[in-house]
């Protein structure tokens, strides 16, 4: 079963969000599905964290939105900014360096 917010996850929901925006607009619980679904049910994100994280993405100007309403409900679609994709890259790197070190660690041989 998976763990909800794991406390080790620190800044990889930002990641996931803005790599799964890079790819087309998103309104929050399509966003908790479609993580969930990416990483296999490993990675579950509660509601009360996508949220307050996308408002404070789109404060930072990484995000854009935009109201639809569709089938009678209104939605707030989300969308990488050019600053988002410049957020996006660094923070992947980041994350691969993290991964090269832990592999490292754990004995793991390196890749190029």
């Amino acid at each position: 079963m998976a763990q909800s917010n794991p406390h080790f996850l620190n800044g990889v929901p930002e990641l996931l969000v803005l790599r799964l925006l890079s790819d087309r607009e998103m309104y929050g619980y399509e966003l908790v599905q479609a993580i969930r679904d990416a990483t296999g049910d490993s990675i579950v994100l509660a509601e009360g964290v996508v949220y307050p994280m996308l408002h404070g993405l789109e404060r930072d100007g990484a995000l854009q939105s935009r109201r639809q309403t569709v089938a009678g409900r209104s939605r707030v679609y989300y969308s990488v900014t050019p600053a988002g994709s410049d957020r996006f890259a660094r923070l992947a790197e980041t994350w691969r360096e993290l991964n090269r070190a832990i592999g490292s660690l754990l004995g793991e041989p390196s890749r190029v």
